[in-house]
């Protein structure tokens, strides 16, 4: 349903009449039925694998360095519709349980704001997660990890930019006839809970390839939602699959594939690809400069070239949505763009005490 609707508010928006549909559209959408913007679908990203609490609270902290900052930034669809834009800020970190075990504990924080349309359609979350990992073996290179996150997200949109089928005389709009409208409160709050499951295992020489798989589950007390002060519409739980494999070929070259499923409600998302590394290291430092690329395929939606260049703990990445779709008469191919930023670091020079072995993803 969320395709459908930014499919529809593009493809109607040519010529006045097309105008006036396109804004009923949205007004319909998001004052009658809140559940076809929001409820059947969550927010979506191509660089998947590095939004890890809303994949998987059982993948937080779950990297090879004992902490990570990143900030995330989003548009699509700007060649067809107003824009949508998400920006979104992480960081995650993991401590040993104690000096006799294996085990850890990692935690995170994320944050996100998402605004699209021409009413300013918005959705602003918080969501904190905590995440319990059990050592499988002596050697500290396999772990059974669970999580869970609790979020809390409001929902706004902008009164005063709305318009509707009263205020249009002649195919044209005038802003002083009234809406003769009811409309309801602009925002609306609720609470969010997720909890996953995930297990890594690295092997081989020097712990060279990794393995991972997981499962997750959000919205599972299906929260109820509406602008209105009646009864909600129910978000439903969205089920989550996530696996990777990675592998160092030589000194210099490594690659990592990545799959990622999500179902909620009647809305499903398949995406899977690829990234090789390239590192060139130095006498004191052993990833000083790394170049990566490659490419994902969203199911029937996009084609999404990834480029990634990283300055010892310092990564920038981008990445392209070619749209694909039934979309993309209307979006000349034309999807979204994905910036990613991310700072690594330990807390000592040496790590953390009893440093784990993770997935270096």
């Amino acid at each position: 349903m969320e395709k459908l609707n930014r499919k529809l508010s593009g493809l109607v928006k040519t010529g006045k009449f097309g105008r006036q549909i396109a804004k009923c559209l949205s007004a319909l959408s998001l004052l009658s039925s809140p559940c076809i913007s929001f409820a059947q679908a969550d927010i979506h990203f191509s660089q998947f694998y590095e939004t890890s609490i809303l994949r998987n609270p059982a993948l937080t902290g779950v990297f090879s360095d004992d902490y990570k900052l990143g900030a995330y930034y989003r548009n699509q669809w700007s060649s067809i519709t107003n824009p949508y834009t998400t920006i979104l800020f992480t960081a995650e970190s993991h401590v040993p349980i104690s000096h006799t075990t294996d085990d850890f504990l990692s935690f995170g924080l994320l944050g996100y704001s998402d605004k699209a349309g021409s009413i300013d359609q918005k959705i602003a979350a918080f969501y904190p997660a905590l995440n319990y990992n059990k050592s499988l073996n002596p050697n500290r290179n396999s772990y059974l990890s669970v999580g869970f996150t609790g979020g809390y997200v409001q929902y706004s949109f902008d009164p005063s930019k709305a318009t509707f089928n009263n205020q249009y005389v002649n195919g044209y709009f005038d802003p002083t006839n009234p809406s003769l409208e009811n409309l309801p409160n602009a925002t609306m709050n609720i609470l969010d809970m997720g909890a996953g499951l995930n297990y890594n295992i690295s092997g081989g020489a020097d712990n060279k390839t990794t393995f991972i798989i997981g499962a997750s589950v959000y919205h599972f007390t299906e929260p109820k939602f509406s602008y209105y002060q009646s009864p909600g519409i129910v978000d439903n739980m969205r089920l989550n699959g996530n696996t990777a494999f990675g592998m160092v070929v030589t000194e210099n070259v490594s690659f990592q594939l990545q799959g990622n499923f999500a179902m909620q409600g009647t809305y499903q998302e398949i995406m899977m690809g690829g990234i090789m590394n390239w590192t060139q290291s130095s006498s004191n430092v052993t990833e000083l400069f790394v170049v990566s690329g490659g490419v994902f395929y969203r199911y029937g939606d996009a084609v999404i070239p990834v480029f990634k260049v990283a300055y010892q703990r310092l990564a920038l990445g981008i990445s392209y949505d070619v749209n694909v779709s039934t979309l993309k008469e209307a979006s000349n191919l034309q999807g979204g763009t994905e910036l990613t930023l991310f700072y690594t670091g330990n807390y000592t020079d040496k790590g953390v005490t009893r440093k784990t072995i993770c997935p270096k993803f």
